[in-house]
């Protein structure tokens, strides 16, 4: 877990120390772990890279980096995600337009075709410390 956490750090600076700055009292970072049902992992992965990550910045949500974790236990049927607001009223809006967004709703529907993918979402807001390497 210390290793993955290490991991995440370093991959956010990188993709982050280039970006433009928002203000640090209102940019939240998002933490998002999807469970999903067995052997459905793979149509996830699908999902996201042809569809909804593109969504997601179309509604502003500013995508950073994806994983799946290594771990026997949980590598077939977990992905991680981290995702940035500008804040979190601002991630509250590009989530309610995201899913009112007709072409999500049909990609989501098209998805689930043979039955649905995600068994279970966790979602964690964050901000930086102040001894954060990312501001």
């Amino acid at each position: 877990m210390k290793a993955f956490l290490r991991t995440l750090s370093l991959i956010t600076l990188a993709t982050t120390a280039s970006a433009p700055t928002l203000a640090d009292s209102e940019r939240v970072f998002e933490l998002r772990t999807y469970t999903t049902h067995e052997g459905k992992l793979p149509d996830l992965h699908a999902r996201f890279e042809n569809h909804t990550r593109w969504l997601f910045e179309k509604h502003g949500m500013r995508n950073i980096a994806y994983w799946t974790p290594t771990d026997e236990a949980l590598a077939d049927n977990t992905l991680t995600y981290i995702l940035v607001h500008e804040s979190r009223e601002a991630a509250e809006a590009s989530w309610k337009a995201f899913s009112n967004d007709p072409e999500w709703q049909a990609v989501y529907q098209k998805s689930r075709e043979n039955g649905p993918l995600v068994k279970h979402i966790d979602s964690t807001f964050m901000k930086p410390t102040d001894y954060s390497r990312i501001r």
